[in-house]
C-alpha cells in the first residue's frame, strides 16, 4: 500500500467512525439523556468490525448465517443504532434517531431485540449480553455440527465494557465457553478504564488478561484507535481455536476537547459547548444528525456488500434435500413437527390406561423422553443436577468441545450463567433450550429469566424441588416465595403440574409457546396420578379447571391447588363430601393460562359467593385474589425446616385434615 492509499484508507475511516461519534453526541444532546462516551470511544473499533469483518445483509437482516453482534454494554445503544441506520438497515431511521429514547421510538435507551433489526438480543443487564452470547456460540457450532460449514459458518461477536467483566456472570460465561472451546466468539472489551464512579482503579485490580487465558481464551492487547491494530487483532482471533478476547484500550469519550478520558462522557450529555469543541476536534463540519454523502456512501456500500453474501448462501442451502430444507425453515419459524400433538395424546393415552404414582421431576423426564424422539431442536442441560432434574434423556447425548453433535449441556454449577446461554440459544433461532436447577436457585437466575421473558423467547426452566416436599435440605433449598415473585413477572408462564398427565400437558404448552418462556415448578416427592379419564383436550390450557366435581354440580366450596398439593385437595372433597359438603377441586396449574381466560369461564370454574380455598405448599401471597376477603387461604408464610416431608407438611399445617377444618369453620 503506497502512502497516498494509506492516507486515502485512513481519512475514510476516521470519517466513517466520526459519523458515529457525531450521531451518538447529536441524539444524547437531543435527548438531554444517555451515554456517549462508550459509542465516542469504540466508534474505531466498531468501524473496523463492520466494513473489514462482519457478515451481514441489511435486506435480510434474519439471514441464517450472519455474524451476530451483541453490544453487551448496552448503555452505548447509540453505538448500535447508528450502525445500523449508517448500513441501510429499514430501522432506525435518521428521525428515530433524533427521537433516542422517546415513548414507542424504536431507539430505547438500551437496546431491545425487536424494536429494530439488526439488535440480536435485548441489552443492558451489564454482563448478560456477554453470557447470552455464550448461547449464540453454542448455537452455531451445534448448527454447523447438524448442518455444516456451507449452510453455518459465522462469528458471534461481542462488545463489552468494564462492567460486564466485573459481573459475576461474566466469570459463569467465560468459564462455559472457554470450556466448549467456542472459537467462533470473539470478544471485543472496550478497555478505558472508566466506570461511573471514576477510574475502574477504585474497585478492581485484578488481571483481566491472565482470567480469560486462565479460563482457555485467547488473549490480545491492541490500541483501540488504531484501525490497522484492531484489524490484525481481529484476524488473529478468527485463526484461533479457542474463544478469543481482544482488549482494545481506548480513550472514554474520544473527541470530547475537556472530558474524554474521563466519567464525565459516561452518562450524561456533552452539552452544547462541548459537542461544539468535538466538532472541531474530529474535524466534523456537518450539521447535527446529518451525514456527508460520501461518508454515508461508504457506510451503505458496507452494508450492501452482504447481499452477494447471503445470495450465494441461498444457492449452497437450496442444494440441500428438501427434507432438511423444510426441517430447517419450520425450525426458524419455530413450529412443531407434525407429528407433535399425536406423540403427546398417545403417550396421555397410555398414563390413563396405566396410571402412575411419581414425582413431576420424574413425569417430566418421562414427557421428555416422548417429546425429545419427536421435536430434534430441543436441547437439554442441568447446573450440575441432572440426576436430581431428570433433564437428560435416551436421545441427548452430551455436547462437548470436541464433539457438538449432542443435544445436552453440561452446565456446571452456573445457574445465571446456563439461563443466559439458553436465550442465547433461543435466540439463535434453530434450537428449543430446556435447563434445570432446584427452584430455590431461581434467585440465582432470575436476571435471565426476565430477560427471556421480556424478549418474548421459548426457554423452558425446569425446577425442581419445588416445595418443603424436598424434605431434609431443610430451609435454604425449600423454595417459599419464589413461586409467587415468578407467577409477578410479566410474560412468563409458572407451570405447577399435578400428576403425570398435566405435566405432559405443560410440556405440551411450553413447546407451543413460541414467545414466552416457561418455569415447571416439579415435585421431589411421588404424587398420586389424579387424571384418570383420557381427552386429547390440552385441560390444562386454561390455566384451571375443574379436576374433581362436588356431587350434584352445586359445591359448598371449591378447593383450589397446584402440584403437590392437588392430592390434599382431593383427599379434603373426599372428607367433606363424607359429611354432606358438596366440594369441588380445582386444579390450577397455571395461573397466567387461567387468568387469560374470558369472564365467564372463570366464573364457571369459580363461581361468586361459593367459599373458596387454596392450599399451595408456598407463600400464600396472590391466591386472596381467587379466595375473596373471606375465603382460607393454606399455605407457608414463613421459611421452611430440616424434616423427612410428610412432618414438614403436618407441622406447618398443609394437610387435608387442616384444609377440612379450615372449610368447616367457614360454613
Amino acid at each position: 500500500m503506497n502512502d497516498a492509499t494509506f492516507s486515502s484508507d485512513t481519512e475514510t475511516h476516521n470519517n466513517m467512525a466520526n459519523a458515529i461519534r457525531a450521531l451518538s453526541m447529536d441524539a444524547i444532546q437531543k435527548a438531554n439523556s444517555g451515554h456517549p462516551g462508550m459509542p465516542m470511544g469504540m466508534a474505531d473499533v466498531a468501524t473496523v468490525l463492520f466494513s473489514k469483518f462482519m457478515q451481514f445483509d441489511p435486506s435480510w437482516p434474519n439471514w441464517p448465517n450472519r455474524d451476530r453482534f451483541v453490544l453487551s454494554a448496552g448503555h452505548g445503544s447509540m453505538l448500535l443504532y447508528s450502525l445500523l441506520y449508517l448500513t441501510g438497515y429499514e430501522k432506525p431511521t435518521v428521525e428515530d434517531i433524533k427521537s433516542f429514547r422517546q415513548l414507542h421510538s424504536p431507539t430505547a435507551g438500551h437496546p431491545e431485540y425487536g424494536e429494530c433489526p439488526g439488535i440480536e438480543v435485548t441489552t443492558g443487564p451489564l454482563g448478560q449480553g456477554l453470557a447470552t452470547s455464550v448461547g449464540m456460540a453454542l448455537g452455531e457450532r451445534l448448527s454447523n455440527a447438524e448442518y455444516g460449514d456451507t449452510i453455518t459458518d459465522h462469528f458471534t461477536y461481542v462488545l463489552a465494557g468494564d462492567g460486564c467483566l466485573m459481573e459475576g456472570v461474566s466469570q459463569e460465561a467465560i468459564s462455559l465457553a472457554g470450556h466448549l472451546r467456542l472459537s467462533k466468539m470473539i470478544v471485543l472489551w472496550d478497555d478505558n478504564s472508566i466506570s461511573i464512579d471514576g477510574s475502574t482503579d477504585l474497585s478492581t485490580s485484578e488481571d483481566m488478561h491472565g482470567r480469560f487465558e486462565a479460563a482457555g481464551w485467547h488473549v490480545q492487547a491492541v490500541d483501540g484507535h488504531d484501525p490497522e491494530a484492531i484489524e490484525a487483532a481481529i484476524n488473529e482471533a478468527q485463526n484461533s481455536d479457542q474463544p478469543s478476547l481482544i482488549a482494545c484500550r481506548t480513550i472514554i469519550g474520544y473527541g470530547a476537547p475537556t472530558k474524554q478520558g474521563t466519567s464525565a462522557t459516561h452518562g450524561a450529555p456533552l452539552g452544547d459547548d462541548e459537542i461544539a469543541g468535538a466538532r472541531e476536534l474530529l474535524n466534523w463540519h456537518a450539521a447535527p444528525f446529518e451525514i456527508p454523502d460520501d461518508v454515508l456512501e461508504a457506510w451503505r456500500s458496507v452494508g450492501a456488500a452482504g447481499a452477494s453474501t447471503s445470495a450465494e448462501w441461498e444457492k449452497e442451502f437450496g442444494k440441500l434435500d428438501e427434507f432438511v430444507r423444510e426441517d430447517f425453515g419450520r425450525r426458524q419459524a419455530k413450529e412443531l413437527p407434525n407429528s407433535f400433538d399425536d406423540a403427546i395424546n398417545d403417550y396421555k393415552a397410555k398414563l390413563v390406561a396405566d396410571p402412575v404414582k411419581v414425582a413431576t421431576r420424574k413425569a417430566s423426564q418421562m414427557a421428555l423422553e416422548v417429546i425429545n424422539d419427536v421435536v430434534p431442536e430441543t436441547i437439554g442441560g442441568s447446573a450440575d443436577l441432572t440426576g436430581s432434574n431428570l433433564t437428560k434423556t435416551s436421545q441427548t447425548a452430551p455436547i462437548s468441545a470436541d464433539d457438538f453433535s449432542g443435544r445436552y449441556v453440561y452446565y456446571g454449577i452456573r445457574e445465571f450463567g446456563m439461563c443466559a446461554a439458553m436465550n442465547g440459544l433461543a435466540l439463535y433461532g434453530q434450537h428449543i433450550p430446556y435447563g434445570g436447577t432446584f427452584l430455590v436457585f431461581t434467585d440465582y437466575a432470575r436476571p435471565a429469566i426476565r430477560l427471556a421473558a421480556l424478549m418474548g423467547q421459548r426457554a423452558i426452566y425446569v425446577m425442581t424441588h419445588d416445595s418443603i416436599g424436598l424434605g431434609e435440605d431443610g430451609p435454604t433449598h425449600q423454595p417459599v416465595e419464589h413461586v409467587a415473585s415468578l407467577r409477578a413477572m410479566p410474560n412468563l408462564n409458572v407451570f405447577r403440574p399435578c400428576d403425570a398427565v398435566e405435566t405432559a400437558e405443560c410440556w405440551a404448552l411450553s413447546l407451543q409457546s413460541t414467545d414466552t418462556p416457561s418455569v415447571h415448578s416439579l415435585t421431589r416427592q411421588g404424587l398420586k396420578q389424579q387424571r384418570l379419564t383420557n381427552t386429547d383436550e390440552n385441560l390444562c390450557a386454561k390455566g384451571g379447571y375443574i379436576l374433581h366435581e362436588a356431587s350434584g354440580g352445586n359445591p359448598k366450596a371449591v378447593l383450589i391447588a397446584t402440584g403437590s398439593e392437588v392430592e390434599i385437595a382431593a383427599e379434603a372433597r373426599e372428607e367433606l363430601e363424607a359429611v354432606g359438603i358438596p366440594a369441588r377441586v380445582v386444579s390450577m396449574p397455571c395461573t397466567e393460562l387461567f387468568d387469560g381466560q374470558d369472564a365467564t369461564y372463570r366464573q364457571e370454574v369459580l363461581p361468586e359467593g361459593v367459599l373458596t380455598a387454596s392450599i399451595e405448599a408456598a407463600a400464600t401471597f396472590g391466591w386472596q385474589r381467587y379466595t375473596g376477603l373471606n375465603g382460607i387461604n393454606i399455605g407457608l408464610d414463613s421459611f421452611g425446616a430440616s424434616a423427612p416431608s410428610p412432618d414438614l407438611y403436618e407441622h406447618f399445617g398443609i394437610t387435608s385434615d387442616a384444609l377440612v377444618s379450615a372449610v368447616k369453620a367457614k360454613l
